[in-house]
């Protein structure tokens, strides 16, 4: 029996042909809202705990915690010594930041009470993805909690076949889609959406987004009705915002200050515009104003300010738009490496770095879902320099994992298949100025860098962001936003892609949900950037070097039967050791029996694969070599014909007639072309000259046949005498 069953307060609905159940009986009694959702035999446990008031931080404190425990695919961590799980993975910080991004927006403005939401991994079927049920056990146990909020969401996957959308796609069918997409709606329309896609043109994600809301929207009002049933009533809260006197007394002292700061803005400089006027607002009001309030209302005047400016037809820094800001770009900026570039656009900076090694250096990845590999890895990094300030510095944050995350998703699309390309790709996006958009960059830098460094990507993509005004039916949308535009703006929708169309969307709003139209024309906004930003990076490197770095490792790659894996180790190894310490290569065997050699000298791979290919021939009768006699028998000669594989010619087969001793014949080191005559049962392989010594006795007779034993030779001499005699 499912621990889903266990409880009375249940709701069930049919989403994608599987059974999505909510269940808030008998679980986290103590917590303020506790769900259990289950969607085939995926379980996820969701709980709501809200605390006080925290008006001191300027910030709305929402906190999403994603728990992946091994338990829930019943495995045990494979470390020795540590069997806890550590601290979260990149994909845990990415399920939470995903369920953050959903619910963040539907928070009433003005409220700063301390949220916790702890998402638990009771169970995985490896088949229906974690994420989607986090989202909905989260919008569930925040419909049914007391804490204000103008949910709920509905969350769907959409999948992309042969043009035609589906929903949830199972694990087993995502390597078959084009498209990875995610879609969170409210009553109001889409409030956020996370793409990977294959090039997927405009109108058909356009498509796909739309599909994805409509049966979003069943979940909605899904887990609305259980809300209804199970929910508690809402608690009133009084916003902490500065009362409409409070900006009125800000504004008639600071207000000229204020918009003159807006108009003269062109950069980064803004911050500390801002600090120098809050200081001043304190200064002269701290004795009737609380200071957090005068900080949140000068904040909310530039705010207002910034936004009445910009729905007039008229951005901050001056821009149409439209208009991007100016735009640069190099590649080989770094000396050793094996692909680096620099992308500049307007203040923000990123310099991208590629390096390739060998196959065995793919990330192994540990889950409750099992172990898988990734050979295609992006790293971000933004330190505080960046933005002029001092931070802390040491493990990634949400932020970079997140960004990181966007714009590997970004390249993947285009990354060589590991049969085109045998190498591992780590490419790091180092953030050296930020005013915006810096994950946009990273998509530019990235595709530079790789072509850089040799990696025959199909096609360079690049990164856009649209912003977005709006205030009752009136909005401006903008491209390619600065800081500012994206701190008092509504939405940051970012678009990475080819000529031929997207390979990643991530879009986050402020607002309660954007509708179709708004939509429709930021794909369009985006696609005409993107071109526009292809252009410059194809004029600065047009296409991938047809070389890779000198200093990048020269791999091989290849594929031996398995029933030979044993001959190329060799007996404890002496075989695979011998190659490694005279190629000074790396050589890893699979036992599907790919072979890959990995080394600094082109020359020095080259011989190694000589020599493998050698070894692991699979021989057979008729088959011609060129050996060299290692040893002489009374028997017979063993012959070298392959590194490290002798085969015996039988005296019988070594000449055209009797031979009394071989060492009459060869000699140790001489070359001799030799034919397989058989392979015994024992793996044995007996040889023959391909042309048999001759001999000059003339005891042996011309009628003789050299196929003939030395038995028969000899009875044969015996009766030619006896005949005389």
């Amino acid at each position: 029996m499912n621990l889903i069953s266990l409880g009375k307060k249940n709701s069930e609905i049919e989403i994608g042909g599987r059974k999505l159940i909510l269940s808030t009986n008998g679980f986290a009694s103590q917590a303020d809202a506790a769900v259990v959702a289950q969607y085939g035999e995926t379980m996820i446990l969701a709980t709501v705990v809200c605390g006080g008031c925290r008006e001191d931080l300027g910030y709305f404190p929402l906190q999403v915690e994603y728990v992946e425990r091994l338990y829930a695919g019943g495995r045990i961590k494979g470390s020795r010594w540590v069997k806890r799980e550590g601290r979260p993975s990149d994909e845990a910080v990415l399920i939470a930041r995903l369920v953050d991004r959903a619910i963040r927006p539907l928070f009433p403005e003005g409220y700063f009470n301390e949220i916790q939401i702890v998402l638990i991994l009771l169970s995985v079927d490896q088949q229906n993805d974690p994420a989607f049920v986090s989202a909905v056990a989260t919008s569930a146990a925040l419909q049914i909690s007391s804490i204000p909020w103008k949910g709920p969401i509905g969350l769907v996957k959409v999948g992309l076949k042969d043009d035609q959308p589906f929903i949830n796609p199972l694990t087993s069918e995502e390597a078959f889609s084009d498209l990875d997409l995610t879609v969170a709606v409210s009553s109001q329309g889409v409030v956020m959406l996370e793409a990977g896609a294959n090039q997927v043109p405009e109108e058909k994600f356009l498509k796909a987004i739309l599909f994805g809301k409509k049966e979003g929207e069943k979940i909605l009002q899904f887990i609305q009705d259980f809300g209804e049933k199970f929910g508690k009533e809402k608690q009133p809260f009084l916003s902490i915002y500065p009362s409409s006197e409070e900006l009125k007394a800000i504004n008639s002292l600071l207000g000229s200050k204020i918009k003159k700061m807006v108009n003269s803005q062109k950069g980064s400089q803004e911050n500390d515009l801002l600090l120098t006027i809050i200081q001043e607002a304190k200064d002269a009001l701290g004795s009737q104003i609380k200071p957090s309030l005068i900080d949140l209302g000068v904040r909310e005047l530039v705010k207002k300010a910034v936004r009445e400016k910009i729905l007039t037809g008229e951005r901050v820094d001056g821009r149409k738009a439209e208009e991007l800001r100016p735009v640069s770009a190099k590649v080989g900026v770094l000396a050793r490496t094996h692909g680096s570039a620099l992308f500049t656009r307007g203040e923000t900076q990123v310099m991208t770095v590629t390096t390739l090694g060998a196959p065995s250096l793919k990330q192994l990845i540990e889950s409750a879902e099992g172990e898988e590999t990734k050979r295609y890895i992006h790293h971000y990094f933004m330190p505080g320099y960046s933005m002029g300030e001092i931070s802390r510095f040491g493990w990634p944050g949400r932020r970079e994992i997140g960004h990181g995350a966007l714009a590997e998703r970004a390249l993947l699309a285009v990354i060589p298949s590991e049969e085109k390309f045998p190498y591992t790709i780590r490419v790091v996006s180092e953030v050296l100025s930020s005013n915006g958009s810096t994950s946009m960059a990273s998509v530019c830098g990235s595709s530079l860098s790789l072509m850089d460094a040799g990696v025959p990507i199909v096609s360079p993509v690049a990164g856009i962001s649209i912003g977005l005004i709006k205030e009752g039916e009136k909005y401006q949308l903008l491209t390619d936003i600065a800081g500012i535009e994206d701190f008092y703006g509504d939405m940051d929708f970012k678009v990475a892609g080819t000529e031929k169309g997207i390979t990643a969307v991530q879009v986050d709003t402020k607002i309660g949900g954007l509708n179709e139209e708004i939509i429709k024309e930021a794909l369009t906004k985006a696609q005409e950037a993107r071109k526009e930003i292809l252009k410059i990076i194809r004029a600065v490197i047009p296409a991938p070097r047809e070389k890779i770095s000198q200093w990048a490792p020269k791999i091989a790659v290849l594929h031996i039967s398995p029933s030979v894996i044993g001959e190329l180790i060799g007996p404890g190894g002496r075989m695979i050791r011998k190659i490694i310490e005279e190629t000074s290569c790396e050589i890893n065997i699979e036992d599907d029996g790919t072979v890959s050699i990995v080394g600094l000298n082109q020359e020095l791979v080259d011989e190694a694969v000589k020599r493998i290919k050698a070894i692991t021939q699979l021989i057979k009768p008729g088959d011609l070599f060129t050996g060299v006699v290692k040893r002489i028998q009374p028997f017979g000669v063993f012959v070298e014909f392959l590194p490290e594989k002798e085969g015996l010619i039988h005296i019988s087969d070594l000449a055209d007639g009797f031979v009394k001793n071989p060492v009459e014949l060869v000699k140790v080191g001489q070359k001799i072309k030799v034919v397989v005559k058989e392979i015994d049962e024992m793996g044995r392989v007996n040889l023959r000259p391909q042309i048999p010594f001759r001999l000059e006795s003339r005891r042996i007779k011309p009628w003789l046949s050299p196929k003939h034993s030395w038995m028969e030779t000899k009875f044969a001499s015996r009766l030619a005498k006896k005949r005389r005699s």
